[in-house]
């Protein structure tokens, strides 16, 4: 059953090394990303899942290499301490396996952000497992992805990696466009009231559109806290470099 929930947005430039001179401006939202872990830790899990978007569905290990190389820097991550699966790691017979997923060997950007944050907190509460999400996957498979996930453990945390709308200002990298506000505010009031529903009900077009990668793992959140009936809570909003980014958390 999922108990706890933490969405983060997933820019590379969340690391201060690849951000280098402008690290500063996201000093704000690297503290909400801490004080969103820090209630994922708070509801001391049995199992923490990572959810972000990726090329192609694919599921990760607790171990699994990442790094920012890609990004002009010789900065290396492990999601988790352990170089092996933890017992009952999301395979064939998983959520991820059941969306016809394999396991994959590197870490996709947004889970090597994810996995920089938790070193960066320091977590070894519960055992970690990373699940890529695909741009096209339907809603359908994401929330039922979502259900089987929360079913996995009896305490389950989720970390939701995901950026809304990349298209804010004329300098963004979806250029301006004034759907993106509207889009990014309805998105946020989701995420901070835990309104499953509306996340259930987003519209993909639209969110493809707008350039929003966090669509499939906030679908995949709105499966798996069908049941659960969390509290949300809205830590940060904002759009730097034309791209919302939102911290909330669900407990």
């Amino acid at each position: 059953m999922l108990v706890a929930a933490a969405v983060c947005p997933c820019p590379p430039l969340l690391v201060p090394e690849v951000a280098a001179g402008a690290a500063p401006e996201l000093d704000a939202a690297r503290a909400a990303c801490a004080d969103a872990l820090g209630v994922l830790a708070a509801a001391r899990p049995d199992l923490l899942v990572v959810v972000g978007p990726a090329g192609e569905t694919g599921t990760f290990s607790e171990g699994t290499p990442g790094s920012f190389r890609g990004f002009g820097v010789d900065v290396a991550v492990r999601l988790g301490a352990s170089a092996t699966s933890a017992p009952g790691a999301l395979g064939a017979s998983g959520a991820a396996g059941a969306a016809g997923a394999a396991p994959q060997g590197v870490l996709p950007p947004s889970l090597a952000v994810a996995a920089w944050l938790l070193e960066r907190t320091g977590w070894s509460d519960a055992p970690i497992e990373g699940l890529g999400v695909a741009e096209p996957t339907t809603a359908e498979r994401c929330i039922q992805t979502g259900r089987e996930l929360a079913a996995r453990a009896g305490r389950v945390a989720l970390l939701v990696m995901g950026d809304a709308s990349a298209c804010r200002t004329l300098k963004a990298p979806g250029y301006l466009d004034e759907r993106a506000a509207p889009f990014d505010a309805s998105v946020a009031r989701a995420l901070g009231s835990a309104d499953v529903p509306a996340l259930q009900e987003l519209d993909i077009a639209l969110a493809r559109e707008l350039q929003a990668s966090g669509r499939a793992p906030w679908q995949v959140l709105a499966g798996a806290a069908e049941a659960a009936d969390l509290a949300g809570a809205l830590l940060y909003e904002d759009a730097p470099y034309g791209v919302g980014y939102l911290v909330a958390t669900w407990s």
